[in-house]
């Protein structure tokens, strides 16, 4: 059956879903998008990615209306019926002129895709991601680096560096040599028990799921540490794992051919693995009606 998409207040099958040739978002790229996974029909920290959002749209002079959004998502996973889901949100400027006027964007475009999830086999999470070290760079000064932009033609030929290397993942250090995150999701080390992650200010997303390993790891009495991370504090690492709303988290095995601690997933790793989907499951088990018109 024909996957059903909201775009702008209305639900259509895919295949009537359209928008202007002269959307900004089409031309320029000039917008912004959100993926959230869906446990059961109910979708994960929602209001979290919504929020985030909202943050970058407004930047970017971008009108996002939160519960319009929430109920959008609402409605298009029930008009598709997917247990576990993916949920892609995306907005942009709007129809403009051809030539680049932001002004000439009077309603901003929304859309919200969803289709039927299947995370990585569970091998994945036994012997974990194989990553390699990016030949791209991260602009640290760059506002569009701490966004979740529509444009997203950096991660996407990193992703393709990666598979022509025979890697699952890709990793992506500034222009100082620090490192920054992943091609899709942020990463974690682990040394002497202590969390480290990058800091924001290298040049990252700031992840919905990496803000979830700090909860996680404060109650479990981890120690969680952001610094600046240099490629050898990488090598050098008991553990490291990636994490995104889709995959949760994944273990690191090896970067660029070479091991990551002893080359099997750490006990650290297992702990924050297992608590997020505890957390997971108790939270969309319990998820329930909201109504909010902000």
């Amino acid at each position: 059956m024909e996957e059903i998409v909201y775009l702008n207040g209305k639900l259509v099958p895919r295949s009537q879903a359209k928008i202007s040739a002269l959307d900004y978002g089409f031309l320029f790229g000039y917008g912004l998008y959100e993926t959230i996974r869906a446990y059961n029909g109910k979708p994960f920290r929602l209001d979290n990615h919504i929020a985030r959002l909202r943050y970058s749209a407004e930047k970017l002079g971008i009108l996002v209306k939160p519960g319009e959004i929430r109920q959008a998502v609402k409605d298009t996973v029930a008009a598709n019926g997917f247990s576990d889901t993916r949920i892609r949100i995306t907005m942009s400027i709007g129809e403009g002129t051809i030539t680049p006027n932001l002004a000439s964007c009077e309603e901003p475009t929304t859309a919200v895709l969803v289709t039927e999830y299947h995370p990585p086999a569970p091998e994945k999470y036994e012997h974990g991601f194989k990553v390699i070290v990016s030949s791209i760079r991260r602009n640290s000064r760059s506002p569009v680096t701490f966004m979740k932009s529509a444009n997203t033609m950096e991660a996407m030929l990193a992703r393709q560096e990666a598979r022509a290397k025979g890697a699952d993942e890709a990793l992506f250090l500034n222009e100082k040599g620090f490192l920054t995150e992943a091609s899709g999701s942020n990463i974690f080390l682990v040394k002497n028990g202590i969390l480290i992650t990058p800091r924001f200010e290298t040049g990252i997303l700031p992840g919905v799921t990496r803000v979830v390993i700090f909860e996680i790891a404060s109650k479990l009495g981890i120690k969680v540490k952001e610094k600046k991370v240099s490629l050898d504090e990488l090598f050098d690492a008991d553990e490291a794992f990636i994490t995104n709303s889709l995959v949760e988290i994944v273990p690191v095995m090896m970067v660029d051919g070479k091991p990551i601690g002893k080359g099997k997933v750490g006990n650290t790793t297992k702990r924050l693995l297992k608590s997020y989907r505890d957390l997971v499951a108790a939270e969309t088990e319990k998820a329930g009606e909201r109504n909010d018109n902000d």
